[in-house]
C-alpha cells in the first residue's frame, strides 16, 4: 500500500489505527473525514469492561451507594440501581435494544424499591464490572451487573434474556437472528444480539457464544481462588476493541500502520472472525499514517476552542466540571438577506459541525448549546429537527430536549470515558488553572513522531530543544522510545532543555 492520501477514496468508512510502542489511536473516517477519534496510552489504559472481586468499604445510605476497593488509588462508586439481586424476581429488567452498542443494557424499571442497606453490607466482596473509567476527581464507575462483549453478542449471565439491537432495522433479520439466539442460548445466561450481528451464520454467532461463555467460566474459577481486591478478567486493548466495535459490514477497510500488531490482529480474525480477513490492510508508506489520510489537522482542531464555519461564523466550545457549553456566533457572516435569514443559515450551518464536533471531541455528560435567537417558531423547530437528525450518526447514548424560547438546546451524552481535551491537555499552570496546554508526554508522542519522519528522510543526527518538563520526560520516562528510533534508523538524538521556551513550544534541528 502506498502513502496516497485517504481523503481520495471515497465515502467508505474506514478505520485508521497509529500503533506505537507508547500509545495507540484510533480514527474511525466516513468520506475522508474523522468522525471517531480514540487515544490509550500503555500507561493509563481504560478500564471499562474489567472485572474485579472488590470489597465493600462505605456504605452512604444518605446517597444510597458505596464505595468498592478494587485495588485502584480511588475507591469504585456503586450506586443502588447498579446493584443486582440474586433473587429470581429481579431478572426481567431489560428492555429489547442495544442502547447505541454502549453494552449498557439495564433498565431498572418496575423494580422492587430496596434500599443499598438491605443489598450490601460494609467488608461484603462483590463482583463488580467497570462500567466508566475514572474521570477527573471521581472513581470509577461499577455495577454488579456483568455484561461480557463479544462481536457478535454480549453474555449476561443469570439472567434469562434475550434481546437485539434497535439498529438492526429489517425485520426478517430480526426473526432470523432472533431465532437462531434463542436456540443456542444455554440456559441461566442472557444474550443481546450486536448490530455487528446483521448477516451472520449460526456457526459464527454459536462460535462467538462459546468464547464468551469460557472466558466467563475462567472468571468464575478465578474469584474463587483469589481474595479482594483483584482484578478478575481485563478487556482488550483499544486496538482489539476497534475490531470488535468499530469494524462493521459499513466499514471498509482497517488500515494499520504497525507491522507487529498487523500479525497480532490477522491471527486474531482469523481464528475469530476469518471473513473479516480481507479488510485488514498494513499501511507501508513513508509518510506517518494520519498524516497521509490528512487527519492530524482534525484532531488539532478537536483542542480548540473556538471551530469556524464556512460561511463566516463560528462556534466557541467550553468544557467545565458541570457541563459543556457550545456557543453559535455569525462572526463574519453579514447573509444577503434579513436578519432572520441570516441567523436561521448559521444556525443551520452550526448544527453539523455541532453533532461532529460532539462525536469528535467524546463530549459526554449535560450539553447545553446557545444557538442565535430565532424569532420565528417554524424557524426554532427547523434548527431542532436538523440537529437531532445530525446526531443520529452518533453511536453513543444521548437525550435531546426542545429548543427553549431563549433558544438553547439542552441534551445528555452518555459519557464512559474522558473527552479528547481531558486526554490529550492538562490544566495550564501559565494561567492558574483556567485553560489547557499540551501535557508534556503529549509533547513527547508528537516530538517522537516528527523524528521518526525525519529518520525516515535520511536525517543523521537530530537535536531537539524543548520546555524543561518535555525535556525530562524525553530523557527518562520515555527514553525507550526514543532509543526505539535510533536503534531502528540508525540516527542520533541529542536532547537540550530551554527554561525560556513555553511548555507546548519546541525546535527539531536536523543535520
Amino acid at each position: 500500500m502506498d502513502s496516497t492520501s485517504g481523503k481520495g477514496y471515497g465515502m467508505a468508512s474506514e478505520i485508521l489505527i497509529n500503533a506505537t510502542h507508547e500509545e495507540i489511536r484510533v480514527g474511525l473516517l466516513e468520506g475522508g473525514q474523522v468522525v471517531e477519534f480514540y487515544v490509550e496510552r500503555k500507561r493509563d489504559a481504560s478500564l471499562v469492561g474489567n472485572i474485579y472481586k472488590g470489597k465493600v468499604v462505605k456504605i452512604l445510605p444518605g446517597m444510597q451507594s458505596a464505595f468498592i476497593d478494587i485495588g485502584l488509588e480511588r475507591a469504585a462508586f456503586l450506586y443502588v440501581a447498579d446493584i443486582r439481586a440474586d433473587i429470581e424476581e429481579y431478572a426481567p429488567f431489560l428492555e429489547d435494544e442495544e442502547k447505541s452498542d454502549s453494552l449498557e443494557f439495564i433498565s431498572r424499571r418496575g423494580r422492587p424499591e430496596l434500599s443499598i442497606e438491605e443489598l450490601i453490607q460494609q467488608g461484603q466482596e462483590i463482583l463488580v464490572h467497570v462500567s466508566k473509567d475514572p474521570i477527573g476527581s471521581k472513581g470509577a464507575r461499577v455495577t454488579s451487573y456483568i455484561t461480557m462483549p463479544g462481536r457478535y453478542l454480549v453474555l449476561m449471565p443469570n439472567v434469562e434474556h434475550v434481546g437485539i439491537s434497535r439498529r438492526i432495522a429489517d425485520e426478517k433479520e430480526r426473526a432470523r437472528l432472533k431465532a437462531i439466539v434463542e436456540a443456542i442460548k444455554p440456559k441461566g445466561y442472557g444474550l443481546i444480539i450486536r448490530t455487528a450481528s446483521e448477516g451472520c451464520s449460526e456457526e459464527e454467532l454459536q462460535k462467538d457464544l462459546e468464547f464468551l461463555i469460557l472466558i466467563w467460566e475462567n472468571i468464575q474459577r478465578k474469584k474463587d481462588k483469589v481474595t479482594a481486591p483483584s482484578l478478575l478478567y481485563s478487556d482488550l486493548d483499544l486496538v482489539f476493541r476497534s475490531i470488535r466495535d468499530l469494524l462493521t459490514q459499513n466499514v471498509e477497510r482497517l488500515v494499520i500502520d504497525s507491522p507487529e500488531e498487523y500479525e497480532k490482529i490477522k491471527e486474531f480474525v482469523k481464528t475469530y472472525f476469518p471473513k473479516l480477513l480481507d479488510k485488514i490492510v498494513l499501511y507501508e508508506g513513508q509518510e506517518p499514517i494520519f498524516d497521509a489520510f490528512g487527519i492530524e489537522l482534525d484532531i488539532s482542531r478537536a483542542l480548540g476552542r473556538k471551530v469556524w464555519l464556512k460561511s463566516g461564523g463560528y462556534i466557541v466550545i467550553d468544557q467545565i466540571e458541570a457541563m459543556t457549553v457550545i456557543d453559535v456566533n455569525t462572526g463574519k457572516f453579514v447573509g444577503k438577506e434579513g436578519l432572520e435569514d441570516t441567523i436561521l443559515k448559521t444556525n443551520l450551518e452550526a448544527v453539523k459541525e455541532i453533532a461532529y464536533q460532539i462525536r469528535l471531541r467524546n463530549l459526554g455528560g449535560i450539553i447545553i448549546i446557545d444557538f442565535i435567537d430565532m424569532e420565528r417558531h417554524e424557524n426554532r423547530e427547523k434548527v431542532f429537527n436538523a440537529f437531532v437528525e445530525a446526531m443520529k450518526k452518533d453511536r453513543a447514548k444521548n437525550t435531546i430536549f426542545h429548543i427553549s424560547e431563549l433558544g438553547l438546546i439542552q441534551m445528555t451524552r452518555k459519557r464512559v470515558r474522558e473527552s479528547i481535551g481531558r486526554i490529550l491537555c492538562e490544566p495550564c499552570p501559565y494561567c492558574e488553572a483556567k485553560g489547557f496546554v499540551k501535557s508534556p508526554r503529549t509533547l513527547c508522542y508528537e516530538i517522537l513522531r516528527k523524528i521518526t519522519k525525519l529518520a525516515k528522510h535520511g536525517s543523521e543526527k537530530i537535536i531537539i530543544t524543548a520546555h524543561p518538563s518535555v525535556a525530562e520526560l524525553l530523557s527518562d520516562e520515555e527514553r525507550l522510545g526514543l532509543e526505539e528510533i535510533e536503534n531502528r534508523y540508525g540516527i542520533k538524538v541529542i536532547i537540550k532543555e530551554s527554561i525560556h521556551l513555553h511548555q507546548e513550544n519546541y525546535e527539531i534541528a536536523s543535520l
